[in-house]
C-alpha cells in the first residue's frame, strides 16, 4: 500500500529507503531487509505491483544499522530492544556507542568484515532479482558504513581504521564488490552523510574525497545528506539546510548530485535545479505528508505531468474542462 502510494505519486525515482542486508543490521524488528528467500519473495510481489500501475523507476537503499541496531520502533519510544527479550548484538567498527543509553556494540573482527561484504553483494543479488532499476548504497545517517567513515565511530588500529584513506577502505570495497554485481544499464548511487555537525567528525574535506572515489569506481549518483552519527550532534536545520553540502561536492565529482533537506516548497525544488546548485532534489517527509506532492508541484510550476487512468478525472485542467462545461451560458 504504502510503496504503490508513492509509486504513482509522479516522481522521477522512487527510493524505497533503509532496506537491510541482515537480520542483524535491521534497526528494529519492523524494519525492512533483503537477506532471505522469504524477504525478497514479499519485496518482488510489492515492485511486481507496483510496476503494473506506473513506470517510474523504483531504487532499493540497502543498509546495516550497526551500532544503531535493535531498537523498538520510534513510535514506541525507541528504547533498546534487549537481547533477553528477543533482540541482537549491535556490530560495529569500535565499541563505541551512539548515546549513552544505547546498547554496547561488538567490535567487527575481520571474519565479520568479509561477511558484511557477501551480505551486501548477496542483497544486490536479490534486487536485481526483485526487479529494481537502481540501488542507493547507504553510507550516511550513523549506520554501520559511515560509522567506518567517521573518526569519532571508527577508532581501529588495522586497516580499515586511522586514516581517512583506512576509513574509507570498506565503504569503498563494498560499493566495488556490488556496482561488480549490478548490471551496467542499471544505475547505482551512495548517500553519504557529508558532517557529523560535531567537532572532530567528518569533515567537509573528507566526504569530497570520499565522492571523488565513488566517482572513480562508477557511481552515478550522489545523496548528499548529512548528520545521524551521535546524540550530541548540533544540527542548524531549516528550509534546503543541506544544499550547501552537495553544491560543495558538486564540482569534485562527474556525477549527479542529489540533495535534500526540509525541502517542500516546489518553487525552491525548481529553483535549485534551474540554478545548477544540484540535478536532482529528494523530498522525503514531505511526501510521506502528501504522498502527491510532484501532482501538486507541477501545477504550481505549470507543468504537464503524466497521471495514471484511474486518476485522471482528479487533474486539475480537467477539472476546471468539466466545470467549465457546467457553467450557464
Amino acid at each position: 500500500m504504502h510503496i504503490g502510494n508513492l509509486a504513482v505519486g509522479g516522481s522521477g525515482m522512487v527510493i524505497i529507503e533503509m532496506t537491510n542486508v541482515s537480520p542483524e543490521g535491521r534497526i528494529t524488528p519492523n524494519c525492512l531487509g533483503l537477506y532471505n528467500d522469504e524477504t525478497e519473495a514479499a519485496l518482488k510481489r510489492v515492485i511486481d505491483f507496483c510496476k503494473s500501475q506506473t513506470d517510474a523507476p523504483i531504487a532499493v537503499q540497502l543498509a546495516h544499522a550497526g551500532r544503531k541496531a535493535s531498537t523498538q520502533p520510534p513510535w514506541t519510544g525507541r528504547a533498546n530492544f534487549e537481547l533477553a527479550d528477543g533482540g541482537w548484538q549491535p556490530l560495529a567498527p569500535s565499541v563505541l556507542t551512539a548515546s549513552d543509553d544505547a546498547l554496547t556494540p561488538r567490535e567487527m573482527n575481520l571474519q565479520d568484515i568479509e561477511q558484511l561484504k557477501q551480505q551486501f553483494i548477496d542483497a544486490t543479488r536479490r534486487a536485481l532479482r526483485v526487479g529494481f532499476d537502481a540501488i542507493e548504497v547507504h553510507a550516511a545517517h550513523g549506520y554501520l558504513l559511515h560509522q567506518f567513515l567517521s573518526p569519532l565511530s571508527n577508532q581501529r588500529d588495522d586497516q580499515y581504521g586511522g586514516s581517512r584513506e583506512n576509513r574509507m577502505r570498506l565503504p569503498l570495497e563494498i560499493f566495488k564488490l556490488m556496482r561488480a554485481e549490478w548490471p551496467e544499464d542499471k544505475p547505482m548511487g551512495t548517500r553519504i552523510s557529508a558532517i557529523d555537525w560535531i567537532d572532530g567528525g567528518l569533515t567537509l574535506e573528507d566526504s569530497t574525497e570520499f565522492s571523488r572515489q565513488l566517482d572513480d569506481a562508477g557511481c552515478d549518483w550522489l545523496d548528499v545528506s548529512s548528520g545521524g552519527l551521535a546524540s550530541n550532534q548540533q544540527i542548524k536545520t531549516g528550509p534546503g539546510y543541506q544544499l550547501p553540502f552537495a553544491e560543495a561536492i558538486k564540482p569534485h565529482v562527474k556525477m549527479p548530485i542529489m540533495t535534500v533537506g526540509m525541502i517542500t516548497d516546489a518553487h525552491q525544488a525548481d529553483s535549485i535545479i534551474q540554478q545548477g546548485q544540484a540535478d536532482m532534489v529528494a523530498i522525503g517527509r514531505g511526501m510521506l505528508y502528501n504522498p502527491r506532492w510532484s501532482w501538486h508541484a507541477a501545477t504550481a510550476l505549470n507543468y504537464e505531468i503524466n497521471f495514471p487512468n484511474q486518476y485522471m478525472r482528479c487533474k486539475p485542467a480537467l477539472i476546471d474542462d468539466i466545470f467549465a462545461d457546467k457553467k450557464p451560458k
